[in-house]
């Protein structure tokens, strides 16, 4: 029997942005989505709960921020208590992935689409979402995660 299809939802957790990407299982292919606000680290659930209810997916996936080194970052348990809350208003199962290096993967694809004259300018929130999809084309090619209890 085949493996069924499952629609994701990512997050790129900050302190004043979220952002997010929308993919599946079929496709293995991301696409980033309008970032979510955030004041402090505290989430605008709103947002955040409209996309859900857009998008309705079966899974979230949150980037998990690690050093260049692989200790963790400063951010990971403000991401970890996201990513539990997540879990927990939207009874979704919910999947950390590492997140290293995917704001720097992003920007730099934006920024050569830019220069290709598809896009005219490169703000942060373009920035987090697409840090977002590549978050979720990670989780979709494979890449090992923590699994939320």
């Amino acid at each position: 029997m085949p493996e069924p299809i499952l629609r994701v939802l990512a997050f790129d957790f900050g302190f004043r942005r979220i952002g997010m990407a929308t993919g599946d299982t079929l496709t293995g292919r991301a696409a980033p989505r309008p970032a979510a606000a955030a004041r402090d680290g505290t989430p605008d659930w709103d947002s955040i709960g409209r996309e859900m209810r857009a998008f309705n997916p079966d899974r979230a996936v949150v980037g998990a921020p690690y050093n260049a080194d692989g200790t963790a970052g400063a951010l990971l348990p403000h991401a970890r208590r996201f990513a539990e809350e997540l879990k927990r208003r939207f009874a979704l199962p919910v999947s950390l992935i590492d997140e290293r290096f995917s704001s720097l993967e992003a920007g730099e694809a934006l920024k050569e689409r830019r220069a290709r004259g598809e896009r005219r300018r490169v703000r942060r929130e373009h920035i987090d979402s697409a840090a977002a999809a590549v978050i979720l084309e990670r989780w979709l090619s494979g890449e090992p995660g923590e699994e939320l209890p």
